[in-house]
């Protein structure tokens, strides 16, 4: 049946039949729409077009008409009108070319500049004719608002559904949904087993690199899904690790808009999905499914690993403790700017506030020397730490064993695992027609595999020695009293060379939220250390300056100080009567310095007649030279012991080196002079290492 509207001119060209259908399911379970869609090609011969000279487009089957971004076959369609080359398009319904305006109305401007014309199960139009586009122009409009009635009715489904916790979500590992729909926990024991030692080493670790590493090394693999969504065991990953402890599903939470979409920022680029923070989220259920741990335990998680990120001026987080000799390395905050400071390692280390610096072009605010401040800091944690010090070790002790328990556990469970595979290969090579050699030696192959990965699993789990019975720790209040008043472990631990710098950071971050920092003008820097829990203690500490007018009271010591050498009074003693008076030496914290007296004495012409000995000391004591003489051995060979620290002895208030006049002493230095020793210990509180000599 022939319309009034083709006309020769039309019939020179190409007929298109442009075919799309919305989604894949719809192109399965509604063949008939395509059928009909297919069937055009005879609505176009019979408007009078050559079999030859109709062509079919169907490259947009499974695509949105909401946009004409991903449609090849639309674009196809809209350059090769605006090329003249067709003078019929062909659809269903107009729906099908487009459901979106701007797309729309373009589409029927080419049309009508080239005379092309649109036809669909009712007609056939002129977009060039005024009633024709006015009609075309309205099926577009009801088509747009047609595609946001139905947006908004399955949205408004969908989010009432979610709100009671019954969206049908894809489940992570660890869940699956029995055949009632519900929601319970995966029945294999292993995967249960080895996504709880995910969140115990977490919470011990407190880094995800170390739990991926630890997992990896113990040869443990991961529960995973593979693409059709069944159970397959691999090796961790940062990614792996990371999605199951940021997954508040394992908390027993549904929630529903844990991520926005963003548009690409290059054209022709997909959106992308990007996470919300999680006061952002959408809709949370609470004790939706079954937990493998607390929702506080998992806010924990997601605060740990949001404060391990190194975005400080971004997002004001810590960072994850690493090594470096500075202790409080993102933690550390300007008091007069209130930005972060930054670490710089050389000239000794110190603290640099140098962001509006970088970012303004302005001076720095202040850079402060290190080693006092970190000092005077960890005296305050150890203090902080010392009365809870008995309870901390036990806990730790505790938490250890679990963790190592659970470790050997999750390797037993695995273990088993690989056994039941390596059984089951075995039975289905046993099952085989041994005649049908493919097929045999394929089950051969896998059989192998199979006992070669048991074998492996069984000299791992051998390599890891079983977790020893915590002995329980029961002390009495006066034995209790005892240890504390004698010394703790910490300090201890805190100083031992097998700490780590990492270690002793993550130890002051348990306990520090952050240390505020003010160089002052003079020899006082002010630190104010933030506690977990809100509390503030501030600290004055005393910083090394270069000379007398840089100290507090530096013309007043420098006064005293000639007073006393005016009237004959030995260096010595003038250094002790300063620093019983308050007073330091520039580059002392603590006491004057003999060196400083002298130095001040003689800048100002103050000489005395005879000055006494600066190496004097009591009758039990020996100086090097007294030690050597009596030993009949070279002087120079006892300072060469303590330079490679083979004579381990403290240096006395005076910066000399005395040793105890005692016979064990003098035996002990004679066996490390006969290298009957390796090295002697002559130390006050020296640290218990097994092999040295303690005299």
């Amino acid at each position: 049946m022939k319309s009034e509207l083709v006309k020769p001119m039309h019939l020179a060209r190409k007929a298109v039949v442009y075919i799309r259908q919305s989604t894949p399911h719809q192109m399965v379970s509604n063949q008939e729409s395509l059928r009909l869609q297919y069937a055009l090609q005879q609505r176009a011969h019979e408007l009078g077009w050559h079999k030859a000279d109709i062509e079919v487009i169907d490259a947009d089957l499974g695509l949105s008409g909401a946009s004409a971004a991903k449609r090849s076959g639309f674009k196809e369609l809209v350059g090769r009108v605006g090329l003249n080359e067709v003078g019929l398009i062909l659809s269903i319904d107009v729906t099908r070319l487009a459901r979106n305006c701007s797309d729309w109305y373009p589409l029927l401007d080419i049309c009508g500049l080239q005379g092309c014309l649109i036809a669909d199960r009712d007609g056939v139009y002129d977009p060039g004719s005024a009633n024709g586009r006015l009609l075309l122009g309205l099926k577009g409009t009801i088509s747009e608002l047609e595609l946001h009635t139905i947006r908004s009715r399955l949205t408004a489904g969908l989010l009432a559904k979610a709100e009671r916790g019954e969206l049908a979500l894809t489940l992570p590992i660890g869940f699956i949904r029995d055949p009632s729909g519900v929601v319970v926990k995966d029945p294999d024991i292993a995967v249960q087993e080895r996504l709880g030692l995910v969140f115990q080493m977490f919470l011990s670790f407190r880094t995800v690199a170390k739990v991926m590493r630890v997992l990896n090394d113990r040869k443990l693999d991961l529960p995973r899904r593979d693409r059709h969504g069944d159970l397959r065991w691999a090796q961790a990953t940062l990614a792996a690790v990371s999605t199951i402890l940021r997954n508040p599903a394992y908390a027993g939470a549904f929630v529903y808009g844990r991520t926005r979409t963003r548009a690409g920022r290059r054209e022709g680029r997909s959106s992308i999905k990007i996470a919300r923070p999680m006061e952002d989220w959408r809709i949370v259920v609470k004790n939706r499914y079954p937990a493998y741990i607390d929702w506080l335990t998992y806010e924990k998680i997601r605060f740990i690993i949001r404060d391990n990120r190194a975005e400080y001026m971004r997002i004001k987080t810590r960072g994850a403790p690493r090594d470096g000799d500075l202790l409080l390395h993102g933690i550390a905050w300007c008091a007069r700017c209130g930005h972060k400071l930054y670490v710089r390692y050389k000239s000794g280390g110190e603290y640099v506030c140098n962001h509006l610096h970088t970012h303004k072009g302005l001076p720095a605010c202040q850079h402060i020397r290190a080693a006092r401040i970190d000092a005077a800091v960890a005296d305050a944690f150890l203090t902080a730490l010392a009365p809870a010090e008995l309870d901390a070790l036990s806990k730790a002790r505790r938490a250890q064993h679990q963790t190592d328990a659970a470790l050997r556990a999750s390797a037993e469970r695995q273990l088993e695992r690989k056994r039941y595979a390596a059984a089951l290969a075995e039975r289905q090579f046993n099952r085989v027609d041994p005649d049908n050699r493919l097929v045999a030696s394929e089950l051969e192959r896998r059989w192998e595999a199979a006992l070669n990965e048991v074998r492996a699993a069984e000299e791992e789990l051998t390599r890891q020695a079983p977790p020893q019975p915590v002995a329980s720790m029961v002390i009495g209040k006066v034995l209790h009293s005892k240890v504390v008043s004698l010394a703790g472990r910490l300090p201890q631990i805190w100083t031992d060379a097998s700490t780590t710098d990492a270690q002793r950071k993550a130890l002051l971050r348990c306990l520090v939220e952050k240390v505020v920092l003010d160089r002052g003008e003079r020899d006082i820097a002010r630190v104010r250390i933030v506690w977990r829990g809100g509390a503030v203690s501030n600290l004055e500490v005393k910083m090394k300056v270069n000379s007398f007018a840089m100290l507090t009271r530096g013309m007043e010591m420098r006064n005293r100080l000639l007073d006393l050498a005016r009237d004959g009074m030995p260096d010595d003693e003038i250094a002790a009567v300063l620093t019983s008076e308050g007073h330091r030496s520039p580059n002392c914290a603590d006491r004057v310095l003999p060196i400083t007296v002298q130095r001040t004495r003689l800048a100002a012409g103050i000489r005395v007649a005879v000055q006494r000995n600066r190496w004097s000391h009591a009758s039990n004591l020996l100086s090097p030279p007294e030690l050597a003489a009596k030993l009949k051995i070279p002087v120079n060979w006892l300072y060469v012991q303590i330079r490679h620290k083979r004579l381990l002895i403290d240096r006395h208030s005076t910066g000399a080196y005395l040793f105890p006049d005692k016979p064990s002493v003098l035996k002990a230095i004679q066996n490390l002079r006969n290298h009957t020793l390796s090295r002697v210990d002559l130390r006050i509180c020296p640290p218990h290492q097994e092999g040295h000599q303690h005299a």
